[in-house]
């Protein structure tokens, strides 16, 4: 054991002194290390509330302020949605003359004429028909001629006036049988002068086949199974732009409003239509109504295009707009730093709208028009970042 006395403590003193030299001579040389011509960066000192920065005194000018200037827009609403055809421009094409498809003239996208040959059908309907239409052409002709026999027959008192008048109701209904018969013919497509057992179906108007249901060989006709219609054709002259609105933004718009439409596949093509209907009734997982816009076709709109339409206030509204550089995206959130006294700095957030002309961002809550921001967001959140 080492005994304990006044002249053993003196060695630790002198430790403990070298030790003090050590870390004074540690801190000059950091000193000296940081002499190189650069500028020290921005002080930030983090506080206890995360959106709040206190910048140092000096470092203030580093991070110049702007006022948010005062803007007076219509605010716009965009949706997407498709385009689609107007049902009331839809024209299904069937025939009434049942039977087998034996030509088809034309197919599925084809740009078609009013009165243009579609498809042919051969039709044991038409046999039929025709078979009836010369029957009561005969009983006509000889009701006619017991008719005119029992008018000349009277006039000489061989008969009375009760067979007369039965002869002339004779007349009368072998007459509506034949226009009966007539009629039928003409329901078919058959022309009574050239009659065929194969009719021909024509386009009853101009457009675009949307729709094919048959091929040749196939059955075609409204008894016969199958789809009774056999083609589809709709006038793409005009269309209907389909789009989801939510039901918060459903008041914002109103009938025959005005619409800008831009296409996915021709951004820079915009086309204008009108809201001609808002659906009545929502989706209920979605929580939106369909909002159909009447466009006329310039000629490249084609069905299921996808498309977003943009909705104008008719009421402008006063709005504050801030350089773009003033507005910080983090957490796919918005932010500006306002001024918070002496040399503090509060992070606030904003709901941004559109890009306006000089590089700013009209902001739509969060600031006034007025007040002052940090002219460059980033750079005092980097600071802020490193420290």
């Amino acid at each position: 054991m080492i005994p304990h006395s006044r002249g053993n403590r003196r060695p630790y003193a002198e430790i403990f002194a070298l030790a003090a030299c050590g870390l004074i001579g540690l801190a000059g040389c950091k000193k000296q290390d940081q002499g190189n011509g650069t500028p020290p960066p921005a002080q930030v000192v983090q506080v206890s509330d995360m959106n709040l920065l206190t910048i140092d005194q000096n470092d203030l000018p580093k991070f110049p302020l702007v006022s948010a200037e005062r803007v007076e827009l219509a605010p716009e609403l965009n949706v997407t949605g498709t385009v689609s055809p107007d049902v009331s421009r839809e024209v299904p094409v069937i025939t009434l003359a049942n039977g087998r498809v034996v030509d088809v003239k034309v197919r599925l996208g084809d740009d078609i004429k009013k009165g243009q040959l579609l498809f042919r059908v051969q039709s044991p309907d038409v046999t039929n028909a025709f078979d009836a239409y010369l029957k009561a052409v005969n009983d006509e002709q000889l009701a006619n001629k017991a008719d005119i026999r029992a008018q000349d027959l009277f006039k000489h008192g061989a008969i009375s006036q009760a067979m007369v008048e039965q002869a002339d109701d004779s007349e009368r209904d072998a007459k509506a049988d034949l226009d009966a018969a007539d009629q039928q013919l003409q329901i078919l497509g058959v022309d009574k002068n050239h009659p065929s057992s194969v009719v021909d179906v024509y386009a009853p108007i101009a457009g675009v086949i949307i729709a094919q249901n048959i091929t040749n060989a196939a059955a075609a006709g409204v008894s016969l199974s199958g789809s009774a219609t056999a083609f589809t054709i709709a006038d793409l002259t005009e269309v209907w732009v389909l789009c989801d609105v939510y039901e918060n933004d459903i008041p914002k718009l109103q009938l025959r409003q005005e619409a800008v439409i831009r296409l996915n596949a021709y951004p820079d093509r915009p086309v204008r239509g009108r809201v001609s209907d808002i659906g009545p009734v929502l989706d209920p997982q979605m929580r939106t109504a369909k909002v159909r816009i009447q466009v006329a076709n310039p000629g490249f709109l084609k069905l299921g295009m996808f498309a977003t339409a943009t909705f104008t206030s008719r009421k402008t509204e006063a709005h504050a707009a801030v350089p773009a550089n003033a507005v910080l995206h983090l957490h796919d959130r918005d932010w500006v730093f306002v001024p918070a006294g002496a040399n503090q700095f509060r992070r606030t957030q904003v709901r941004t709208g559109q890009m306006l002309s000089g590089n700013r961002q009209m902001i739509f809550s969060g600031i006034d028009p007025g007040q002052q921001v940090v002219s460059n967001a980033l750079m005092l959140e980097t600071a802020g970042n490193q420290q």
